[in-house]
This record gives C-alpha cells, structure tokens and sequence, in this order.
C-alpha cells in the first residue's frame, strides 16, 4: 500500500511558525527513493531540534549505509518545536520525514540515536504525534519497530516501557543485521507477528528487547535479579563494535542543511574508542577498543567530502584527535593539499598533553584559527587524581601559551563540578588555573589582548564506568560551588576581564543522573514529566526542574524509591545494577577495583603503550589493541589550486 505525503497539510502550516525551512527537506545529500520499491523502510531519528539532529555523525553514517542498499529506504525525522506540534495536533498531521515527509507511523522501523538522556520526552512526543502507542505492549503488527540506539541505549531501562528494542555500540553492521532478519521474515509473510520478529531480533544476542525479560526487586528498593522470560532468549546481550574502520568510510555524502545547524563543518571520524581511562568518560569505557582510520582512508574522505558539500572546515572528530598514532603526518599532509584554499582544520577536542607547536603551526597555516578546547575536568592535581586525567597544572600551561605564541587569542578550558570526593577548595582551584593561564599568555606574548573561557558541567555518574556507584551532589551545593568559583575569578579585576565564565548549574545533571541510572520504574517519571508538557530538556529555555521533582514525587514514592534513591545514594559492590545484563566488554570486577583505586587517588596508565591490565573488551571481542602507525601516508598529495574545492551551489 503506497504511503501518501503530509506536506500538503503541512505546508499551510509552515507560514505559522518560527524557523520552518527546518522540515522543508531537499538538502544536499538527503535521498528521496521509492517507497513501492522497497521492502524495509526505516525512519532514522535524532530526538532533537533540526539544527543539532542534521549534524549528528551516527544518524548520516546510518542513512547512507542502509540508502545504499536498493531494496531499503531511509529517511530523516527530528523533535519538532512546541510551536509545530501544537498545530499538527489541532490540524492532525502526524509525524513527518523531512525528505518525503511521510508519516512515521507507516514506516517498519523507527530507529532512535540518543547522545543524551533529556532527549527522552522528546521520543514520548514523536511517538504520540505518529499515533505509535507509548507502551510497547500495546502496539501490534501496524506500528513500526522502536529502536533505540546511541550512548545512552547503554542503558535504556528508563525507556524500556516505551521501546521494543536497543542497540549497544556501534551501528553500521547493527542496522545491516536487523534489516536483513526484517526482509526475511516479510519475505515469509510476517509468521507470528510483532512477538516473532521481536524473537528473532532477540536471538541475535545483540539486540535487547526489554518484553523478554522480568525485573525482581528487593525489599529496600535494590534490584534482585534480571532474567529472560522466554525460551531462547540470551541472558546477556553484547555490543557491537566495527572493527575496520576503513571498511566504512561514512559519510561519503554529508547532508548540507537549508538552516544554520549546531556544526557547519565536514566531519571525519578518525578513531574510535579510547584508552586513556578517565573514570568519568562513559564515552571512553563503552567505545574501547581503540581502531585507527589509516591516514589514506582519512585523506580520501576529507576529499571526497569537501568536493561534495562545499563545506571549508575539516573536523577531524574522536574522543581525543590528537591521540592518533598519525596525527602529525595527517595534520602536515592535509594543510599541505590544501594550502592556499579556505579550508581550515579543527581538531574538536584536544588534549593538553597531546597538543604541540608542529600541530598548531598545521593547524593555522591558511591562518584561519577555529576555536580550541582543552579539557583539564579537575580544577586541582588532586582531583585530576580521583578522575584519572594525568594532566599536570605545568602542561596545561605550557600547551595554552603555545597556542597563545602562535596565533591564538582566546581558548576554551573545559572542567566539570561535582565530582566523587570533591571540596570547594578543588574548585576554587579552577580559578587560580585561570588566572595563572592568562598571566603567563600576557608574559609570553607581550599582550594583553588575550582571553580564555572557563566552561563548567556538572558530573553525571554514566553505567559502564568506574563512577557508575558514585552519589551526586545535591543542586544547590553545585551552585554554591559555581558561585564561589565566579568570585574567585573575578576576584582580580585585571585578570578577571580576560577570563569569560560559562557554566550549567546542578539541577539538570540531577535529572541526567536520575535517568542515566535509574531502572524500569523510572519510566513512569518520564510519561508524567511528559503529560505535564515536558519537551526538550536539554534546552535550559525548556527544561523544568520544578516539573521534573513534582513528578518524581507523585510516582516514585508509591514504587519504594524517591529521586535521592537514584541520584544522592552511594551504590553498593553486590548490587545488582540496572543494565548488569547489558555486556559493554567492561569486566564489572575491574571497573569496581578502578572505583576503588580513585578513593585512593591511584592514576592507572594508558593501556595503549603499558602492559594490559584486563578491562576485559580484548579477550571478549578476540582482538589486540591497535597502537599504528599504519605505515601508509596520505595519498594523493596533489596542492590544489588557490581557488579552493569547488563549490556546489545550494
């Protein structure tokens, strides 16, 4: 049956709202396919605005890969803003793909990437507006396939109510995988329905379908036990990880937005995972083991990728660029083939002891200077201690004045407040930091026209961490924290001036931390938070924290629970955790003695380049650490012309 468009009913709609070239469509990159020619169509959504969805680098990649397939269909769809939704309510338009806007509910699959858990009432609205009921229980063989996916479907127990399935870690062979069990189970006319093909996906141990397993719970509220409810369903469910990164060179064509977006900018992802072992980075511990792009593959897709979009910014993305085994050579050969063009280079994070003058002078050679950001996290030796971020107060400073000597005039100093065992006195130490860094810019420059920019997050404990038992500190004793913090700085003027102040407060990490944690009862939370209009919390202009403790009030305590449960409490070692059952490679016995070793303020080296100390990933993925070079150099080193890379019109 072919599927009709809602553009009609929504263009009369478009004149009455801020911002409506955001679900106009048509961007360079989008696809439009045939939608009577495809036998699994899948609606890929990022569960945010327009203008932060569209650069998301894990939706593109699965876009491209599963458009690349010619029996397959995908398309885009994004939170719309309250101003839309309320018209589509009034008027009944459903939920829409911006490339043919097709309603989501006639879709097979609709798969969801979360980056952060505030996005989880946006997905409440998505599935209300496309007429997919809110409990998975209710819908039948008519509703697509609800697939979470992204960091936080690590542990999707909040949402387990709302979703049929998730998946852990890497997608691009994961979307393949399930498409393939979808078209075969079509091709066998849809036998058992809706439980059959949730079944099959179950089996592959890779894909999680919360229905099949029943949660026990202790008197005093912990977990007692997760286990499968049906026969053949695994007790674990393990993490995909794509191995060869070369094999995927994604995206090959970005989309290029009509609207301004978060990034405007070619991304290429240059490495996965991480082993510096920061006890905070939930990023870090789930995306190990590292695996390098090789330099050639790097050096084509920048290539490619400028030719086609017309974008004159490379960002070489990872969780921390300049720890390529090749950086160096890759950052000289792409300045070198594009010298004399407008194309600049930024490397989006940066860490203070991988960063030097050979990497600045490459990264400044068109002169155009993008922003750079170092992440020190603990504003004392002490705390950077506790968080495993071996960053030495000597080197933040040396690598700052670096980037001052060399052309830069402002940068960005990344830390976070509220961390396990921190004092005031630790952050006031961010502070002094600040000024000692402005001080010894102005000495070694000669100038006073100098600045950097302290920015502030609050510590969420992720799961698959070292901190996954860590309590959280309360709001209001963040904010004293931040407070106290501002003083300091401006506490001298002429220091003060050149140092700008950015920061979050504590209530919205309480809520990250809430549902980055909680279990199967904390859903309930979010449908209520929902019901009472909660829409985009992670935009300080929506979020409600008043919202989001009434609600947690009016349920949790009629399940055993309250927020402090889940957030202020310090977990125990035998604890049953709510995503135990959910394998990120991470042995649970080492991530408890790294626990321990941060009470003791022990610094655990980087396994890269020290003898393995048995995380666990290795063994369970049959593979060894990836340390390069990949002895191949950036091919084809041709300059081009000073008239830059051609650039399409749009």
């Amino acid at each position: 049956m072919s599927v009709v468009s809602v553009w009609p009913q929504l263009e009369q709609l478009l004149p009455l709202i801020s911002k409506p070239i955001q679900y106009v469509g048509g961007e360079l990159g989008a696809v439009t396919k045939d939608w009577d020619a495809a036998t699994v169509r899948w609606a890929l959504m990022y569960p945010d605005a327009y203008e932060v969805g569209v650069p998301n680098q894990g939706v593109q990649i699965l876009y491209e890969v599963l458009n690349e397939q010619p029996d397959v269909l995908a398309e885009r769809t994004y939170a719309v803003w309250p101003d839309l939704e309320a018209l589509m309510r009034e008027r009944g338009v459903s939920q829409f793909t911006v490339d043919a806007h097709r309603p989501v509910g006639a879709f097979d699959l609709l798969g969801l990437s979360f980056a952060t858990e505030l996005g989880y009432t946006n997905l409440l609205t998505a599935l209300d507006l496309a007429g997919i009921p809110l409990d998975a229980a209710l819908r039948g063989d008519e509703h697509p396939i609800v697939v979470a996916g992204g960091h936080a479907a690590f542990n999707p127990e909040p949402i387990a109510d709302f979703i049929d399935a998730a998946v852990l870690g890497d997608g691009e062979e994961a979307v393949l995988e399930i498409t393939a069990i979808v078209r075969a189970w079509k091709a066998e006319g849809s036998p058992g329905g809706r439980d059959e093909i949730l079944l099959r996906l179950a089996k592959t141990e890779s894909v999680y379908v919360p229905r099949f397993y029943d949660v026990d719970y202790l008197e005093d509220g912990r977990i007692h036990r997760i286990v499968p409810n049906r026969a053949g369903v695994p007790a674990r469910i393990h993490k995909r990880t794509t191995m060869d990164l070369d094999a995927w060179p994604y995206p090959k064509k970005p989309i290029v937005p009509l609207a301004e977006s978060v990034h405007e900018r070619y991304a290429v992802e240059i490495f996965r995972g991480c082993t510096r072992g920061c006890r905070f980075c939930q990023a870090g511990m789930i995306t190990r083991p590292v695996r390098e792009r090789s330099i050639t593959t790097v050096g084509q897709m920048v290539r490619d990728g400028l030719e086609f979009s017309g974008y004159s910014e490379v960002g070489l993305l990872s969780l921390s660029s300049a720890d390529h085994t090749e950086i160096g050579d890759m950052c000289s050969g792409l300045a070198e083939q594009y010298a004399g063009t407008n194309v600049s280079l930024s490397l989006p994070s940066t860490r203070v002891d991988a960063f030097n003058i050979e990497l600045a002078q490459e990264l400044s050679r068109n002169g155009r200077r993008t922003g750079l950001t170092f992440a020190p996290e603990g504003g004392s030796e002490r705390i950077r201690r506790v968080i495993n971020k071996m960053v030495s107060e000597e080197d933040l400073i040396n690598t700052v004045v670096t980037a001052y000597t060399n052309g830069w005039r402002q940068v960005k100093l990344y830390f976070m407040c509220g961390l396990p065992t921190e004092e005031d006195e630790d952050v006031l130490q961010i502070a002094r930091l600040a000024h000692e860094v402005i001080k010894a810019g102005r000495a070694a420059t000669g100038s006073k026209d100098i600045r950097c920019t302290v920015s502030i997050g609050g510590f969420v404990p992720k799961p698959h961490t070292p901190f996954q038992w860590a309590k959280m500190d309360r709001p209001e004793v963040i904010d004293n924290r931040l407070r106290l913090l501002k003083q300091a700085i401006n506490s001298d003027r002429s220091l003060g001036r050149a140092i700008g102040y950015r920061y979050h407060d504590g209530e919205p990490s309480l809520i990250e931390g809430l549902l980055s944690r909680g279990d199967r009862r904390v859903g309930a939370v979010i449908r209520r938070v929902w019901e009472k209009g909660g829409r985009f919390d992670g935009w300080n202009e929506h979020f409600s924290y008043q919202r989001w403790i009434e609600s947690s009030a009016e349920v949790l305590p009629g399940l055993g629970v309250d927020i402090d449960w889940y957030t202020t409490r310090e977990r125990l070692e035998d604890e049953v955790l709510p995503w135990d059952h959910l394998d990120s490679g991470l042995d649970k016995d080492w991530l408890w003695q790294d626990w321990m070793d941060s009470k003791s303020e022990f610094e655990q080296d980087d396994c890269r380049w020290t003898p393995c100390f048995d995380c666990g990933v290795c063994p369970s993925m049959d593979t060894e650490i990836q340390i390069g070079p990949t002895g191949k150099k950036l091919l084809p080193l041709t300059p081009l012309n000073s008239s830059g890379p051609r650039v399409h019109a749009h």
